[in-house]
């Protein structure tokens, strides 16, 4: 056995040894309820994970809670967890910042269960809790256009590989494969690819009963939490930090959401090149529609807009009628009136005669 080995294999029967002996005594216990500045912020690559943890809305919430610990998952934790101190002392590289992977990543989303609860479930009935199957095997799609990179800028984040390490074949030909098979029903749009966990923000708090009136403007409308993940960047950018498109529609400028979750709705529902509205997969509102926010319609997590048109109709429609009965794509998926660009004269064709 070489020099190298002998040292490496050395180092994981430390690392093991290590694991074994804190555990016993109830010394791990100990470790993981104490605070984090006496034990994971003594690694230099956790201080920026923990910096910005102490000013997240997560503050009080102990590391363990969301990452779980050597035995949260059996053999396959504690493998994990020699594996990182095994990395730690037998690489040269100096990690100044590290993340999980997307496996990791998957198993913290579900500890995100115990708090979020609601949320998860919203976004489980949603549209963005599609697997990698649903998405790279649909036989429709992929028949109609060939799958490339860019399909894991939206559909996959924090996968670690290219579109040619996840599906066979890449052409419009099938039958299409996911070469591993284990990634079939993970989730292609978790929580991070939205949240950033360590996001600045306040830990809710009761209001103060005693100047009722004072609770409205008390709470702050905010979005720190939100933000755009780029797989090419490794990093969440915050929605101030996301441009807003300039949109045409029919050669003229339209005015765009001033909600600034659009920014982040756009970068995945983006129009063409020519930032036309409408075009691809972009929903930019236009018509009478023109300037409303995604939200406004759309549920956060849910996406469910099934309420949505009782928000403003029959009070601000001018024709008084049940808009929710009109020939458009909300009554009719098949209805040639889109919903995001219906115009008074789609509906009502006697004014183009009065006119």
């Amino acid at each position: 056995m070489s020099k190298g080995n002998r040292y490496k294999l050395f180092l994981v029967a430390f690392a093991v040894i290590f694991v074994i002996l804190i555990t016993s005594g109830g010394g791990y216990v100990v470790w993981n309820a104490a605070d984090p500045e006496r034990t994971c912020n003594n690694c230099h690559e956790i201080s920026p994970s923990y910096n910005t943890w102490t000013a997240s809305a997560h503050r009080d919430i102990k590391c363990v809670n969301c990452h779980g610990t050597a035995f949260s998952n059996g053999w396959h934790s504690l493998k994990e967890k020699t594996n990182m101190v095994f990395t730690h002392y037998s690489e040269d590289i100096i990690h100044e910042d590290i993340g999980l992977d997307e496996n990791q990543l998957l198993e913290t989303m579900e500890r995100c269960t115990n708090c979020h609860q609601t949320e998860y479930a919203s976004w489980k009935s949603s549209g963005h809790s599609a697997s990698y199957s649903d998405i790279f095997l649909d036989e429709v799609h992929n028949s109609t256009e060939q799958l490339n990179f860019d399909c894991l800028r939206c559909h996959g984040m924090f996968y670690e590989g290219t579109i040619n390490d996840l599906v066979t074949p890449l052409s419009i030909k099938g039958p299409w494969s996911l070469t591993l098979e284990e990634k079939a029903d993970q989730a292609t749009i978790p929580c991070m690819a939205c949240h950033k966990i360590h996001s600045k923000g306040e830990p809710s708090v009761k209001p103060d009963y005693s100047a009722p009136n004072d609770i409205f403007y008390s709470r702050l409308n905010e979005n720190k939490t939100v933000g755009l993940y780029s797989r090419h960047e490794n990093m969440h950018f915050p929605l101030d930090q996301l441009p807003t498109p300039v949109m045409v529609h029919q050669g003229d400028t339209i005015k765009t959401p001033a909600d600034p979750v659009y920014r982040l709705c756009v970068q995945c529902h983006a129009p063409s090149v020519w930032h036309l509205a409408g075009s691809h997969d972009d929903h930019t509102p236009v018509g009478v529609h023109e300037g409303i926010s995604c939200t406004a319609c759309h549920e956060r997590h849910s996406n469910f807009q099934r309420n949505s048109c009782v928000k403003c109709h029959p009070a601000i429609s001018n024709c008084k009628l049940d808009v929710k009965t009109m020939n458009t794509t909300y009554s009719n998926p098949s209805s040639p009136h889109d919903i995001h660009s219906v115009a008074c004269t789609d509906c009502h064709e006697d004014m183009l005669v009065r006119e």
